[in-house]
């Protein structure tokens, strides 16, 4: 299963990547923590590790490593603005639960 990210993510990612002036793309990933075990994780790439997976949509290469792949195949990255905050959205088929603060998520 593929990784994917939305029209509106993919403009955000690219502005952003111009204005760095550097990467490659964006690195998604997992990390063990908060009450429901698993966070998110999102940073600018600047390199491939050899056993990553890499998924290209609308022109942004995004890069996961094989750990995180399993808990995020499927998913499709959103970006959003609410009111005075904006971010990313993971939209997770794998996600059985979240916590009740959002941060934290188990599958």
């Amino acid at each position: 299963m593929s990784i994917t990210i939305t029209d509106t993510a993919a403009k955000h990612v690219s502005a952003h990547l111009l204005s760095r002036g550097k990467g490659i793309g964006l690195r998604l990933g997992v990390k063990t923590t908060g009450c429901s075990g698993l966070a998110y994780v999102i940073e600018f790439a600047d390199k491939i590790e050899t056993d990553d997976k890499i998924f290209e949509d609308k022109g942004i290469k995004l890069i996961i490593n094989p750990k995180s792949y399993a808990y995020l195949k499927g998913t499709e990255l959103d970006f959003g603005r609410e009111g005075l905050n904006e971010g990313f959205k993971f939209n997770n088929p794998n996600v059985k639960d979240k916590c009740g603060c959002g941060e934290s998520f188990n599958v």
